[in-house]
């Protein structure tokens, strides 16, 4: 049995790996080293251009629960994920060198995978083919995908800057984890009123990056500027929250908090965590470092805008991720309508297991929506008006049979559930 992959991402490794896992042949198709897209730096594969993030680690939470239905279907990121973690109070972050060259290595050395290197113009007439070419598809390729699609719609999505920790001031900021969760985690970088109205005034004036053809932004990542002029405290209720926080300084909560959250396992870089911006970079040396905690702070990577794509997967494809007028063509990853790192893994493996189902002649395996991966795979593939990308969430999730007010037990009870019903799965 064969396959082809196209895109070695997240979606496009995990599918890989999987079906070389089951004695399938794969060739694995990836444009790196010989071309870069504009957010891409490293040759390795499944690189992560945004945040260092992969969310919540608990498994009754909605990320969380992801990763779990993932591990136990046989996902290869989510494992080398927590071997490659950083201290992130309840969130799994990864030092992202690391990560990917674990997942890279795993993938090029596996004998039932050959890499292609190369970019790939248009769609292979294969028995079974996987597209996983990320929210940056472009060139040739791109307009292949439109015409075998006819529905091609993208917005456009957000990095944040990252800085180097001995640069910060830590007179001026407190290491700690919101809520007293997970340890001193992260260094906060606090600001008093004063502070704060000063950087809101001149961030609403700062200068921008000239995007073309600019459709929308994913509201998980809104620019820090575009979320400022929302409003005078909008900023105080998103990234710069100072709930759950006691300045050692003053004995207070402060009056605006801004996050940096570890980027690398020996803690050299950190990120600024909710700031992904589309000022120009000189912008961004100038505004950020209002925070008194950044005055003298040196960025080691200044936050950009890139664009993203996906297909309107509602009209397109069918419940067992493959395109409704071409059935041995799989969607995955961000191209699916799945918003998230773990969310276009999943996207991967589920294409993965269904595709070598195919192969075998078996039918599809369609997970119900009392799973995350069942909820979210049904939400990308009914109608729905004005689809957009969405990541996981308890509210894809079939309620209980039963009340249960409290929301922690209540999710803790949908989670075991979940994997009651995914540990029944046999592939």
């Amino acid at each position: 049995m064969t396959a082809t992959v196209i895109g070695a991402g997240f979606a496009g490794c995990e599918a890989a790996y999987y079906l070389a896992q089951h004695g399938v042949k794969v060739r694995l198709y990836e444009q790196k080293p010989k071309k870069f897209s504009p957010a891409h730096h490293s040759p390795n594969f499944c690189e992560l251009v945004c945040s260092n993030s992969l969310k919540a680690k608990r498994i009754n939470s909605a990320s969380g629960l992801l990763k779990e239905e993932m591990r136990l279907l046989g996902s290869l990121s989510v494992p080398i994920a927590y071997k490659c973690s950083v201290p992130a109070g309840g969130a799994l972050a990864v030092d992202r060198e690391q990560f990917s060259s674990a997942v890279t290595a795993a993938v090029k050395e596996h004998k039932n995978i050959t890499v292609i290197d190369g970019e790939v113009t248009a769609v292979p007439n294969d028995d079974v083919v996987i597209i996983a070419t990320g929210p940056l598809t472009d060139g040739d390729f791109a307009k292949a995908l439109s015409t075998l699609t006819g529905e091609y719609l993208s917005f456009y999505d957000a990095a944040a800057p990252i800085v180097d920790i001995k640069t910060v001031d830590m007179d001026r900021a407190f290491a700690a984890s919101r809520y007293d969760k997970g340890g001193d985690d992260y260094i906060n970088c606090p600001m008093n009123k004063d502070e704060y109205e000063n950087f809101y005034n001149e961030i609403l004036g700062a200068k921008r990056a000239v995007l073309h053809d600019f459709d929308n932004v994913y509201e998980a990542c809104v620019p820090i500027e575009v979320l400022a002029r929302k409003g005078r405290d909008t900023m105080r209720f998103g990234p710069l929250k100072p709930v759950g926080l006691t300045d050692p300084k003053t004995g207070r909560r402060p009056w605006a908090n801004l996050q940096l959250r570890r980027e690398t396992a020996k803690g050299d870089l950190y990120n600024l965590v909710g700031f992904q911006t589309n000022l120009t970079f000189s912008e961004q040396k100038r505004v950020f470092s209002l925070i008194p905690a950044l005055k003298d702070a040196q960025f080691e990577r200044y936050g950009v805008m890139h664009r993203n794509s996906f297909i309107n997967s509602p009209l397109l494809t069918s419940k067992d991720l493959s395109l409704k007028e071409h059935p041995n063509i799989f969607i995955a990853g961000q191209l699916s309508g799945v918003e998230g790192y773990m969310e276009s893994a999943a996207s991967g493996l589920m294409c993965a297991i269904n595709a070598y189902k195919k192969l075998c002649g078996q039918p599809p395996l369609i997970l119900p929506s009392i799973t995350m991966l069942g909820g979210l795979f049904n939400y990308i593939t009914t109608p729905v008006k004005n689809f957009q990308p969405m990541g996981a969430a308890f509210g894809l999730v079939d309620e209980l049979d039963r009340k249960i007010r409290d929301k922690g037990e209540r999710y803790s009870a949908l989670a075991q559930r979940s994997i009651d019903y995914i540990n029944t799965i046999k592939i």
